[in-house]
């Protein structure tokens, strides 16, 4: 039974994703998905509460494989902070770049000023970004390798570092300030300095 739920699940954000490329948020309907996947508007909202959370899930999936990967560099067993937070910035900053990721954000920033898609795209997306690194942090701050602090805002802090010079004017398709590389390193580097441990110990 399970199974056959997530399948239908995955059917309708297929069906969606499709509908929402073809048509646009805006012109998309719950009546267009649900003849596109065959059934009926109420086996929709029983899997979605509404258009927006449907496009937020859409959006997300697409995105959810390459953010997992960055996640799975963030390995408490390894014990060079450092570089394990270097090769997860690179590889979060590359999926934060990326068109799909990049466009993903855009619809949710225009649509979203009026709806709750930017509400739910940032619950599935960023937050839960926030969320994972907050876990590792936590771990990192109980063992002695990071100086004791609160684990979800130094969450809070190292994801902003990561967007610093490059969202934004990514976002509004402008030249960015710092190169991926250098905005990895340049981020871990504050981060370090803020949330290091004092002895310096197993930070390098």
């Amino acid at each position: 039974m399970r199974v056959r739920t997530q399948d239908r699940r995955n059917a309708i954000i297929r069906a969606a994703s499709e509908v929402f490329r073809e048509e646009g948020f805006e012109r998309a309907s719950m009546a267009a998905i649900s003849a596109r996947v065959g059934g009926s508007k109420a086996t929709l909202y029983g899997y979605f509460s509404s258009k927006e959370e449907l496009f937020a899930a859409a959006m997300i999936e697409a995105l959810r494989d390459q953010g997992e990967k960055a996640l799975k560099l963030l390995d408490p067993l390894d014990e060079n902070v450092s570089g394990v937070l270097l090769r997860f910035a690179e590889a979060l900053i590359r999926f934060f770049c990326s068109p799909s990721a990049l466009s993903s954000s855009r619809s949710a920033i225009t649509s979203g000023a009026q709806r709750k898609l930017g509400e739910v795209f940032y619950a599935q997306g960023p937050k839960y970004i926030v969320d994972s690194i907050a876990v590792y942090m936590a771990q990192m701050i109980e063992k002695g390798r990071l100086r004791s602090a609160d684990a979800r805002l130094a969450a809070i802090h190292f994801h902003g570092l990561l967007n610093a010079g490059l969202l934004t004017p990514l976002l509004m398709s402008a030249k960015p300030e710092l190169k991926q590389k250098e905005a990895a390193k340049a981020a871990v580097d504050v981060f370090m300095r803020a949330y290091g441990p004092l002895n310096g110990a197993a930070a390098a």
